[in-house]
This record gives C-alpha cells, sequence and structure tokens, in this order.
C-alpha cells in the first residue's frame, strides 16, 4: 500500500477574505475565527488519522493554502508534521489539478478536501485512502449541496478539473460527466456537507449539540475548536447585554 496525502484546500483565514458567505449573520472577524477553527479540527482528524495504527497505509497530512506568505499563521493551526503546498494562480479546477500534480510527485495517491467540512468522519477518509490505494480511479465523497468534499486521485487527470461551474449545484455531476470521457472508474465513499451557509451553520449547529441531521450517514467526528467557538459566540450577547455593552469579536480558540 503506497503513501497518500491528504490535503486541505484551504485559505489562511483573514477577515474579509474568508468564509464571507456566513456574513450575516457572522461578521467579518467572526467568519475568520471560525475558518481557523474548521482547519485546526479537520486538520486534528487528519492528524489522528496518519498517526492511527489501524489506519490504511501511510498517511500524510497536508495544506495546500494560499497566499503564500501567510505560512507562520497557518502553520499555528496545523498538527505538526503536516506539509505545506502553495496553491497556484488560475480558477479552483487549475488550483485543484495542481494541488493533485503536486502531492503526486512525492506521494503515491492524494485526497484534496475542502476546508469547510469540520466534522468530516474519519470513516470517510479511510474509505477514501483504500479506494485510491486499490488503483486508477477517481475517488469522490459528494456533498449536500451538489459539489463533492473530497476528491482522490493516483494519477493527475486533467481534464476532470475542466469546465466545471465551480460553486454550483452541478460540480458532482459534471466530475462524473468528465470521468466518464476519458474512461476513468468512479468510486463513491460516503457524502457529507459544507459549511459555506448560515443554514449550513445551523445545521452544524444541530450536529454539534446532539441532533444531527437524519440525512448523515453517520456521526461526524468531534470538532473541540469549533464546538468552543459557537458556544463562546452564542454566549457573548448575554455576557454583552449584563455589561451594557456592545460586545467584542470572539478571538480563534486554540
Amino acid at each position: 500500500m503506497g503513501k497518500v496525502a491528504i490535503g486541505i484546500m484551504c485559505k489562511t483565514p483573514a477577515p474579509g477574505r474568508s468564509k464571507t458567505r456566513l456574513s450575516p449573520p457572522l461578521r467579518p472577524e467572526e467568519c475568520a475565527g471560525i475558518s481557523a477553527c474548521f482547519i485546526r479540527d479537520l486538520s486534528r482528524t487528519i492528524g489522528q488519522l496518519a498517526q492511527d495504527g489501524q489506519g490504511p497505509g501511510d498517511v500524510v497530512g497536508c495544506a495546500v493554502y494560499t497566499p503564500v506568505g501567510s505560512e507562520t499563521q497557518l502553520l499555528s493551526l496545523l498538527p505538526e508534521g503536516f506539509v505545506l503546498l502553495p496553491q497556484v494562480e488560475g480558477d479552483f479546477g487549475e488550483r485543484l489539478f495542481h494541488g493533485v500534480d503536486g502531492l503526486l510527485q512525492t506521494h503515491d495517491g492524494v485526497l484534496l478536501v475542502n476546508s469547510d467540512s469540520p466534522t468530516l468522519p474519519p470513516e470517510i477518509l479511510r474509505a477514501a485512502v483504500e479506494a485510491v490505494q486499490a488503483g486508477d480511479n477517481v475517488v469522490l465523497s459528494p456533498a449536500i449541496d451538489g459539489g463533492y468534499t473530497l476528491i482522490g486521485l493516483s494519477r493527475p487527470h486533467r481534464r476532470l478539473f475542466e469546465q466545471i461551474e465551480w460553486s454550483t449545484a452541478t460540480v458532482f455531476q459534471r466530475t462524473l460527466d468528465r470521468a466518464a470521457e476519458i474512461g476513468l472508474p468512479v468510486v463513491t465513499v460516503p457524502g457529507w456537507y459544507d459549511v459555506d451557509e448560515a443554514a449550513d451553520l445551523r445545521r452544524l449547529e444541530d450536529e454539534l449539540w446532539g441532533t444531527p441531521p437524519a440525512s448523515l450517514p453517520m456521526k461526524g467526528a468531534d470538532a473541540p475548536a469549533t464546538r468552543r467557538f459557537l458556544l463562546a459566540r452564542n454566549r457573548a450577547p448575554l455576557r454583552d447585554a449584563a455589561r451594557g455593552s456592545s460586545g467584542a469579536a470572539v478571538a480563534p480558540v486554540s
């Protein structure tokens, strides 16, 4: 079994540039704070999988990131041992392809995971790693919104990332179409959800507070940083009212 890189496609959090579709209800600094928590929690799950003796083969945690120059800040959110690979310029498809191609230079397989799924279960990642190790195919975890939560490859196939309308409900189907065009087998692992908009944030809170949607295929991973962040934010108005204050932004939780 070969070594598989699990790379998080991420943007180093900054107010006004991170999770902007969550504002409102979140303020820009809160959007950056929760983005940092998502990266902390997802990388924690990947790091545990890499250290898990029961994991399939060797797993290496990576961050495929932007912007260049933010490495120190990003590393502070990641477990020890994560590898950094800067994103290239271009549309999202170009950045995905170069992430795959770059990590395949030093690994036998690659999973690229979005940074918007802090409770992504390790069982889904394990299944995807095993599928990538099985041969030349494309591994997909469909997202509830019509995209995909992860994509896995053992060889670079640029066509999979071409002529896709990114951030739309057609991404998963269009990727299936591209795979069919080039005769590439598709392996689908259980799907999950992204936290992009206010409705997704409510779904996340329901999951973290113990009432996950029935549509989820399994129990999600623990997301301690995200849970602490949301608890602190939800309590802030009560504290502010008691002080007669308008409230300060909640900082990312270590």
